[in-house]
């Protein structure tokens, strides 16, 4: 699973660590998934969809071997 979450967070100009207040998760967690360590749980996709107001499938794709 890939994800843009960096990009959003740049179009936004927020930090990892203010990105991670909004949404209750630590900094470390956005940094697992921005480097694709973690995938996040369904509620928390969820939740940064919302945040970023975006679909689920905007800020979240499938690799090939998913």
């Amino acid at each position: 699973m890939t994800n843009n979450l960096r990009v959003l967070r740049a179009i936004k100009n927020i930090s990892q660590e203010e990105l991670a207040k909004q949404i209750q998760v630590s900094r470390q967690t956005i940094n697992a998934m921005e480097k694709g360590k973690y995938v996040p749980s369904t509620v928390l996709a969820l939740k940064l969809a919302r945040y970023f107001e975006k679909k689920v499938e905007e800020i979240f794709s499938l690799e090939a071997e998913d």
